[in-house]
């Protein structure tokens, strides 16, 4: 029997739409110069994104509810819908977000799909509605879910609670909170961290509602310096489609560009800065100077030579964007 859970999503769009208007009037009466804001443009396509991840979403849910649920009518594994398992089952769900988000951090293929997510380089609440059109390489994070018996409508609501909840982190308008949250939850603090591109900031704070993985797993990092918003190359573009495909794009042309099946492979499923390591080629011998006296008579002059030459240039680097 399907468990009969409310639509997390729906019923909270009034509030999305209510926070976004006050912090884009709290930026017209208190504006902050150092603090990303708003651009119009930059929010336009944010909100395009976010309409059309919800119509990519219903295309991509008819193959994976079908393998989920095929997963579990296989298994023998029952989880009961009641007040207490739900919150286990929010626990759980979280645990397997931070991982599948770490995932598609350090796996290039994976990356395309939610370099869309980091593409702005304005950090507002419009910014958590910027969602990628091909979140179908999500799903097989959570089957150990579905295999332990937990219905795919529940995980469905869980996955939900877990989105609402982080559209109120992409603010810059609330600082550090009390020690005990900070400590615990994911917060504005911890996620501008996630979405900033200096070096010490990069891949850290995965975490969905829970601040707790990271601390656990190695990959947390706290707020010091203020962020700078966007990737490390960023994308001169506000062209939903471009947006929404442009890692993509540039792995097709690394891959081509690829002098190997290994480079091919790597330039695929390794992290979104791999770079291949230069083989060195074998060197160019230069043969012997002749003397005069072999020649019979005196020699060329030429620039000395040196003992070996490598002929091998270094590939160029990849466009990918990070």
């Amino acid at each position: 029997m399907e468990p009969n859970l409310p639509d997390v999503v729906l019923w909270s769009i009034p509030a999305f739409v209510l926070l976004t208007v006050i912090e884009m009037v709290s930026y017209r009466f208190h504006p902050d110069e150092d603090a990303a804001g708003y651009d119009t443009k930059d929010a336009a396509t944010s909100l395009t994104m976010g309409l059309g991840s919800l119509g990519f979403d219903l295309l991509w849910k008819i193959p994976i509810l079908a393998v989920y649920m095929g997963v579990y009518e296989l298994t023998p594994l029952r989880v009961p819908v009641l007040w207490w398992t739900v919150l286990l089952m929010l626990l759980a769900q979280d645990f397997f977000y931070y991982w599948s988000h770490r995932g598609h951090h350090v796996i290039r293929i994976l990356w395309a799909c939610h370099v869309v997510h980091h593409s702005s380089r304005k950090f507002n609440l419009t910014t958590a509605l910027r969602q990628p059109w091909t979140s179908a390489t999500v799903w097989p994070f959570y089957l150990p879910l579905i295999a332990c018996g937990v219905h795919p409508a529940a995980l469905a609501f869980c996955q939900s609670a877990n989105l609402v909840y982080q559209f109120w982190v992409h603010t810059e308008r609330v600082g550090k909170l009390p020690r005990p949250f900070e400590y615990v939850l994911n917060t504005p603090s911890h996620h501008r961290v996630h979405h900033a591109s200096q070096g010490g900031y990069l891949d850290r704070n995965y975490g969905g509602i829970l601040i707790v993985w990271d601390r656990m797993f190695g990959s947390f990092a706290a707020e010091t310096e203020r962020p700078v918003y966007g990737l490390t190359k960023n994308i001169a573009t506000h062209n939903p489609l471009r947006v929404a495909t442009h890692e993509y794009a540039a792995i097709a042309r690394d891959v081509r560009a690829a002098g190997s099946w290994s480079e091919r492979a790597g330039r695929v499923f390794r992290g979104p800065g791999w770079q291949p390591v230069p083989r060195p080629e074998a060197a160019v011998p230069v043969p012997a100077p002749v003397s005069v006296e072999a020649a019979g008579g005196p020699a060329p002059v030429r620039a000395e030579a040196p003992a070996s030459v490598t002929a091998a240039a270094p590939a160029p680097a990849p466009e990918h964007t990070r």
